[in-house]
């Protein structure tokens, strides 16, 4: 699968055309711990869109850490800028550049003998805060993590849960209304009912906040699941793949993605189309309860399709028949075959109707509105032809990207080899 100048054209790190503005640039950023020769991260060029979720996701000991922590400088750089808001923010009071930066470990670091209220409102007493604009905002963070402020605002660290300790330490680091959010394995020491539950809940605080997130996570299908975007490091931080989960899926650049991503990954990819989005089957057998015996055989013979769709009389889904149904005359049409086990919303996945369409005995899913009427039919060769048309995408702005650095590359090449001549 390794096409290099696709691989090199996806692993820029530099945000695609259809993001927003970048609201943060590493340029090449670089560290090397003292004692070694070998950098923990080396030369890193990294542009992180303003208002989305960017994914650092990486084998054990890529780096990825270490790369979030040289956003605030909680690790100083030995080489490189970073630029922030267009700001070069490399050589400016670390302590002043945190504070316009939230931070949510897995550990969560709770002050153990401070309250709830007084960890949420830390960095806005170090900027300053009057005691009520504190209090307010506490109030309004416990609400908008989903804690009830009378319940919460006075116990101690000790009294949560992990999950409601995990909620804290998210509110603490959304406190002073930061532009920037950097989250490292936030969710990584919770159960997985737990950690699926905050996540969910986390995505939806996005949706309305539209904050700008660097999030590290070991794990695949959480940067598919919270990222907008997903940078894929391999050792050092080096890019392998930046961009969206959904590219990413359809098109690994190379084996070292295909392999990190693991088995699967194609399918994954169904978890970004709707059913509304696609072209359902309409010429699939039908009847209802009051089709005639014989309407119902000539339509059947009429159609390849080896199985046909009973409805009831309000166009509700009820049960499959085929030819050998249809020859047994003593019961309705309604109550001669199995009955239709998947359905599926217009709004669900294709990932979730996939999964509905596999517990059917006629291998086909019928789609239904909010009344359960009947809307049409999904089937296999519908997701088939959805994923690879997802590929075909893909690989096409894969190789215009490459296209477009070629060029680039040709314009550098002339420009060098005009400044020799004339020298």
């Amino acid at each position: 699968m390794t096409d290099h100048s696709t691989a090199d054209a996806a692993s820029t790190g530099t945000t695609p055309a259809d993001a927003p503005k970048t609201m943060i640039r590493l340029e090449g950023v670089g560290k090397t711990y003292p004692g070694t020769t070998v950098p923990a991260v080396a030369e890193l060029d990294l542009e992180i869109p303003e208002g989305e979720i960017l994914v650092l996701v990486g084998p054990s000991g890529c780096g990825k850490s270490t790369t979030l922590r040289l956003i605030n400088r909680m690790i100083e750089p030995s080489s490189g800028r970073i630029i922030f808001d267009g700001e070069d923010v490399t050589k400016v009071d670390p302590d002043l550049l945190r504070r316009r930066i939230g931070y949510v470990i897995q550990q969560i670091g709770l002050f153990p003998h401070q309250t709830i209220a007084q960890n949420i409102g830390t960095v806005p007493r170090l900027q300053g805060w009057d005691k009520q604009k504190i209090n307010a905002r506490v109030n309004e963070l416990l609400e908008l993590t989903g804690l009830d402020p009378s319940i919460y605002r006075d116990r101690y660290p000790k009294e949560l849960s992990g999950g409601q300790a995990q909620r804290v330490g998210v509110a603490r680091a959304l406190g002073a209304d930061p532009e920037v959010l950097l989250m490292d394995e936030p969710f990584g020491a919770i159960d997985p009912i737990t950690r699926d539950r905050l996540q969910n809940e986390f995505l939806r605080l996005q949706s309305e906040l539209k904050k700008t997130i660097v999030f590290v996570t070991h794990d695949i299908d959480e940067a598919i699941k919270m990222g907008d975007r997903i940078a894929i490091l391999g050792d050092q931080s080096r890019i392998a793949q930046f961009d969206t989960p959904e590219r990413i899926l359809a098109y690994p650049v190379d084996e070292f993605v295909s392999d990190f991503i693991g088995s699967g990954s194609t399918l994954k990819g169904l978890n970004f189309e709707r059913v509304r989005d696609i072209e359902l089957v309409h010429d699939f057998p039908v009847v209802d309860v009051n089709t005639p015996r014989d309407e119902a055989q000539r339509r059947f013979d009429a159609s390849d399709e080896k199985w046909m769709l009973v409805l009831d009389d309000q166009q509700r889904p009820q049960c499959w028949i085929n030819g050998t149904h249809l020859a047994d005359t003593s019961k309705p049409l309604d109550q001669l075959g199995p009955r239709v086990r998947a359905k599926v919303p217009p709004n669900a996945t294709l990932h979730d109707a996939l999964e509905e369409l596999l517990m059917s005995n006629a291998g086909q899913a019928v789609v239904v509105d909010e009344k359960g009427r009947h809307l049409g039919i999904l089937d296999v060769e519908r997701l088939a032809d959805v994923l690879k048309r997802m590929r075909n995408e893909a690989k096409k702005h894969y190789d215009e990207l490459a296209a477009q650095q070629a060029a680039l590359d040709d314009v550098q090449n002339d420009d060098v080899h005009d400044a020799e001549v004339n020298a």
